[in-house]
């Protein structure tokens, strides 16, 4: 899978933290290159708007290839983490592959994967389940969409989960008329969910939403992840009345980021986009109790994402 925009982040990367021409005008006021801004996971909120407990805690990572996770030992972090519901985004992995540490996990009895189908080691995403699900569904009915293995819809007596890697306008763009098509057809999909039961949407969604979202907005205005197309598409998703648990509780937090490209020490620099989401149904918003990004939990070049919620 094509990691977003590499060129442009090399340089804008570079801009934002070596010694330039720009910081270089910048270094007769100030001495060194800024040290980077690194993001602090604040102590989690446990209780509700409304003053309800938090009673479903659910986490999303891209794992970037599953296989190689599980040897970084991602699932000891899941372990202590302790979500009821895990979910994982570009697993790479078909069924028949899944290595047994996850397979044979007592603490996720119910365990769904969603895989490629014509493409071995592309795409796919999973949903691991303490407690079983009502109903689980594949796909979003389209058969354009669902060969990739990219959602899995969980109903569960108050709410739907559902989980997606959404498609990567890729580098020189080359899939964003595809990325257009999927935004509209997943609108709709999640709107027709919306009607019967209030839903919690989880991914990567392959978006920063807005300036904030990432490290260097300015030199990414045409890379997959920041185009106005990506960014007008996430915009009606909240137009058709979905929240933003991150934005909606921390609305001015700068610097934190859930992707970090394996180049240029990124990581270390904290030079990032966020495009992993816990997006809510309206409805759902009283008893949101906190959204958390999980910056220090390595394995992959994403970060893991949580919710608290009571529903």
């Amino acid at each position: 899978n094509m990691k977003r925009g590499k060129k442009t982040d090399d340089t804008s990367a570079d801009g934002e933290n070596d010694a330039g021409s720009a910081s270089a005008k910048k270094a007769k006021k100030s001495k060194e290159p800024e040290a980077p801004v690194l993001y602090v996971d604040t102590p989690d909120k446990m209780t509700s708007k409304d003053g309800r407990s938090a009673n479903m805690k659910i986490t999303s990572w891209n794992v970037d290839g599953l296989r190689a996770w599980v040897k970084k030992k991602g699932l000891d972090w899941v372990r202590e983490e302790a979500p009821d519901v895990l979910c994982l985004q570009e697993t790479k992995c078909s069924e028949k592959a899944l290595p047994v540490e996850i397979t044979s996990m007592p603490e996720y009895p119910h365990k769904y994967w969603a895989a490629s189908n014509d493409k071995e080691g592309y795409s796919g995403v999973a949903m691991l389940c303490k407690t079983e699900p009502l109903k689980v569904t594949y796909g979003i009915g389209k058969e354009e969409h669902d060969k990739e293995g990219r959602v899995i819809t969980a109903e569960f007596p108050n709410f739907y989960l559902v989980t997606a890697y959404v498609p990567n306008a890729s580098r020189g763009l080359v899939r964003l008329d595809y990325r257009k098509t999927w935004d509209t057809d997943f609108r709709a999909y999640l709107s027709e969910l919306d009607i019967q039961k209030p839903l919690v949407l989880c991914g990567d969604l392959n978006v920063a939403h807005q300036e904030i979202d990432l490290k260097n907005p300015k030199g990414n205005k045409k890379n997959a992840g920041f185009t106005p197309e990506e960014r007008e598409g996430f915009s009606q998703l909240l137009e058709a009345g979905f929240v933003d648990s991150f934005r909606e509780l921390y609305p001015d937090r700068a610097n934190a980021y859930t992707f970090w490209t394996y180049m240029m020490n990124s990581r270390s620099k904290n030079v990032g986009w966020r495009l992993d989401y816990f997006l809510l149904s309206s409805s759902l918003l009283p008893g949101l109790c906190d959204s958390k990004i999980r910056n220090k939990a390595m394995g992959s070049d994403h970060c893991p994402i949580t919710l608290h919620i009571a529903v």
